[in-house]
């Protein structure tokens, strides 16, 4: 690709608002680590909202909706879409509870809930699992879509890209902390949407596409339209719809879903005025999330079947790409390229910004982990403020360049999307019930996250072999590290002794205020089941309008009116 003068303009200006915006933020961030981690708690629901968004729509993101439509067509989004379930979980029956814990991340939760020194040890090990290998293997998977990205559109090599946007995305979210990072993530976000927008309306528009009815009636496009899966092939059934929503959405962790809430998403819970704005922002989230952003990704991906109607349509266009590189996920910017000058500086923009949005929330977040959960219980207890913005400061230089490495150990989205749901399968209905039963304790978690680890490393290393010890489809490795960590940490549970009674009685006192844990239950079921089907009926409804099905988008969008005014009518009783 060549850009002209003014696509780098805006690409520039980009990068100095936010090295401006960090610079700006370091005068507070730099006073003590509730500032530099949670923005002094003092932070409205829009705007971190808008962040929880805008750190989901990575860079790799367009590219892995990309390669779910081209492989299994729209209907393919439900290995994603499910995990609505999981976020209005959190949005009715967790926010509330993360906000009044008062802790400064989700890691302080295991020595609030949990007694002994064992519940110690569990913060300490889980603050270096997330904080550092979890974490490094999420921002390796953002890093080398960032990457594939910039040698179909740049034409720089994985090396220089990571080299060039590790060190502006490094200078801000270390100098401004989470407040710089909530202020660019706004930014980036207005800039996202617009780019994938404006990008999928010309891209519609072009003389090979030639318009949204030729678009939708092609016959690379027709077969991949449909929302739901085909119901009479078993496999894609079990695989895109029943597996999701039968063991996923409960079952697993995965960044952004976790079940019960957990992560950046509790970091930026943490980070509100009080417990309504956390309810708030993780609604907004969960909306914009599944409801608001997909269909121009989704649009690009069925048009890129007429351009690219193969991988090896794309890899003979684009001949650089290393072999590594090549795949099905790279056709999101290989459409990119039919861009004109002034909408590509835009569209490249907005890629870099999900880039650097989400890149700055992980280290933002891990380094939160290391310093409050590791450094500051474990290391040096009497450590001042000025010396854990430090540490916090070398830990983000860290993180980024140990995940720029991994990033080079990856093959595409899918890859990493996949392994993520390895290693957490199982541990989601642990973080689901720890707040109501009282009988998990931190051997349960232990057991949890050690049981599922070891399954997805040998799952991962098996795929990796020259000649796999076996083969089996990907979803019964799913069910089958549910069912065996599952099993695992409920048998520790039940044979281990649960924290001491005081312990757990100044629990319930801090998050339930003395009240009955299953106060509203009714309420918040049917806020939790009417926001689910709310966000649904929006997101096809949207997908209706486009299809051209005015009837059904009609009776859609009113379903959707419906759920916004019963949860209307409800919303003071959950809350």
């Amino acid at each position: 690709m060549n850009l002209t003068t003014l696509d780098y303009n805006i690409i520039i200006g980009f990068f100095l608002i936010s090295l401006f915006i960090g610079l700006w933020a370091s005068k507070s961030a730099g006073k003590d680590s509730t500032e530099f981690f949670l923005s002094g708690r003092n932070m409205p629901w829009w705007l971190l909202g808008v962040s929880m968004v805008a750190t989901t729509f990575a860079a790799d993101t367009p590219g892995l909706v990309t390669e779910l439509v081209r492989k299994n067509g729209v209907s393919g989004n439900w290995v994603w879409w499910a995990m609505l379930l999981t976020g209005m979980l959190t949005v009715f029956f967790y926010a509330r509870l993360w906000r009044k814990s008062g802790i400064s991340t989700d890691l302080e939760f295991y020595e609030l809930r949990y007694s002994g020194k064992t519940a110690g040890f569990l913060r300490g090990f889980r603050a270096i699992y997330l904080g550092v290998i979890f974490n490094i293997i999420t921002m390796a998977g953002v890093c080398l879509a960032g990457a594939k990205i910039a040698n179909i559109l740049l034409g720089i090599s994985q090396k220089e890209m990571l080299l060039y946007s590790s060190i502006i995305v490094v200078i801000y979210s270390s100098l401004g902390g989470l407040k710089g990072v909530l202020l660019t993530d706004f930014i980036q976000f207005i800039i996202a949407m617009i780019g994938s927008i404006w990008a999928t309306i010309y891209i519609i528009d072009l003389p090979e596409i030639n318009g949204l009815n030729n678009l939708l009636t092609h016959e690379n496009v027709r077969s991949k339209l449909n929302m739901l899966p085909d119901f009479s092939d078993t496999e894609s059934l079990i695989t895109l719809f029943i597996i999701p929503f039968a063991v996923q959405w409960w079952s697993t962790w995965y960044p952004g879903a976790e079940p019960g809430g957990g992560g950046y998403i509790a970091q930026r819970m943490l980070a509100a005025k009080d417990e309504k704005n956390a309810t708030w922002a993780t609604l907004f989230f969960n909306f914009a999330h599944y409801a608001l952003r997909p269909w121009p990704w989704i649009i690009v991906g069925l048009a890129s079947l007429i351009l690219f109607p193969s991988l090896e349509s794309i890899n003979t266009t684009f001949p650089n790409l290393s072999e590594k590189m090549q795949g099905h996920d790279v056709a999101y910017a290989a459409m990119m390229t039919y861009l004109p000058a002034g909408l590509l500086g835009i569209v490249l923009t907005s890629l870099i910004a999900a880039f650097m949005s989400t890149i700055s929330t992980q280290l933002n977040w891990g380094s939160s982990y290391i310093v409050n959960d590791f450094y500051g219980r474990f290391i040096n207890q009497g450590a001042n403020e000025k010396q854990k913005v430090i540490v916090g400061r070398i830990t983000t230089v860290l993180l980024m360049v140990c995940a720029a490495w991994f990033s080079f150990h990856l093959q595409s989205a899918k890859d990493v999307f996949d392994l993520l749901l390895q290693i957490g399968a199982g541990t989601g209905l642990l973080f689901i019930l720890r707040w109501f039963w009282l009988r998990i304790n931190p051997y349960s978690e232990i057991a949890a996250m050690g049981v599922s680890f070891i399954i997805a490393t040998f799952f991962f290393i098996n795929k990796k072999l020259e000649s796999p010890l076996f083969e089996i489809a990907g979803y019964w490795e799913l069910i089958l590290g549910v069912t065996i960590t599952t099993i695992s940490w409920i048998l520790v549970t039940i044979l281990t002794k649960p924290s001491d009674v005081k312990t757990l009685n100044n629990f319930n006192d801090l998050v339930f205020e003395g009240k009955n844990k299953f106060e509203n239950i009714g309420s918040k079921i049917l806020g939790f089941l009417t926001g689910t089907i709310g966000v649904y009926s929006f997101l096809f409804a949207t997908g209706n309008w486009i299809y051209g099905k005015t009837l059904l988008a009609t009776g859609l969008s009113l379903l959707t009116l419906v759920c916004v005014f019963i949860l209307y009518k409800i919303w003071n009783k959950i809350n």
